[in-house]
């Protein structure tokens, strides 16, 4: 390498990435502390948040004002004469209060994958799970669905993490084509309720595990819905999946290995009349694998989370969707990382 050119690149990307889990646990604990909620739309004092939070003095100013200049709190004043709110950002999308909450995912973060996150190395030389069932723990899952509070948490959490791929997605996709669709694994109904009110002629069925199913219920009755969702039971790996002319699927196909991805898609294939179409709504891979670092990355955590799930390419997809007999494969662009790929029948 050239000396004129050695002298203009610096180690600072490389630091600010090695060093990210350093803003990452200090954001994490905040909405783990609940200082967003606390603050809401008011600006207190740092002796009432202290007060609130039951923190110690020594270190408090530096993490407020590391959340300041990481951009997540304002300030007015200084140390003990500062009081702090919210940004626009905190106040919509972390006030437990508010319905835009997003906070959920970022819990479920900092309390499970922060700590599995730290044998990423033991899973790429093992290429085996590091979560609750390999460090002798109980199956996250098998606690939440036992816990009907936890689970409405978690559902919602998701809901508002995937809520505006949603919207996206039943803004952009011509439905004109088709009458019904069903979401597998549909969890609270968010992703039929989006397509329902935006499309009013679709009628749409969520299919979803019992307990989960409850959750649906209350959510499209409260979104006066009914009408045109309908909620449905069943376990998408023993039960058929219902007839419909759109078969959806979020976040649902990476949880699982290969043999398991292709026997959903040909359940989803067998599902739809001819002209049907399949559509996976995930952070889908570039081609090139160069591009959506988050989708490999979440890859890297259904590596860390499930026995042999894995995200993957639009083309890996193209292959698997050819083999069950999809006659065609296109893709749109939804929102961050997301897109939606739609195999036709």
């Amino acid at each position: 390498m050239k000396e004129e050119n050695t002298k203009s690149v610096t180690p600072e990307r490389i630091l600010q990435v090695g060093m990210g889990f350093w803003a990452s646990k200090t954001l994490l604990t905040a909405i783990k502390l609940e200082l967003f909620t606390h603050l809401g739309d008011q600006k207190l004092s740092s002796q009432e948040i202290k007060q609130k939070l039951g923190l110690h003095g020594r270190g408090f100013y530096d993490f407020m004002d590391a959340l300041v200049a990481l951009g997540f709190l304002e300030r007015d004043g200084i140390e003990s004469s500062a009081t702090y709110g919210n940004t626009t950002e905190t106040s919509l999308f972390l006030d437990k209060n508010k319905e835009s909450y997003i906070g959920g995912i970022l819990e479920m973060a900092n309390n499970r994958l922060y700590r599995f996150w730290g044998f990423l190395e033991e899973a790429l030389i093992t290429g085996e799970a590091q979560s609750e069932v390999t460090r002798g723990e109980k199956p996250f899952f098998e606690e939440l669905y036992a816990d009907e509070e936890r689970l409405n948490e978690f559902v919602s959490a998701m809901a508002g993490i995937q809520m505006g791929n949603f919207v996206s997605f039943a803004k952009k996709f011509d439905f004109s084509h088709y009458k019904t669709l069903c979401d597998i694994g549909g969890a609270g109904g968010f992703l039929c309720a989006q397509v329902a009110m935006l499309n009013p002629h679709m009628q749409c069925m969520s299919f979803d595990m019992p307990v989960v199913c409850k959750i649906a219920e209350k959510n499209i009755k409260h979104m006066h819905l009914n009408e045109q969702v309908k909620i449905i039971e069943g376990d998408f790996f023993k039960d058929s999946f219902p007839k419909a002319d759109i078969i959806t699927m979020g976040n649902i196909l990476h949880d699982w290995g290969l043999k398991d991805k292709k026997l959903l898609i040909n359940k989803a294939y067998e599902a739809l009349p001819e002209g049907g179409a399949f559509i996976v709504i995930e952070n889908i891979i570039d081609n090139d694998r160069r591009h959506n670092a988050f989708g490999m990355m979440m890859s890297l955590n259904m590596l860390i989370e499930t026995p042999e799930g894995f995200d993957y390419s639009f083309n890996r997809l193209k292959e698997w969707t050819e083999e069950a007999g999809f006659k065609q494969i296109s893709s749109i662009p939804l929102t961050g990382a997301t897109s939606a790929a739609i195999a036709i029948k």
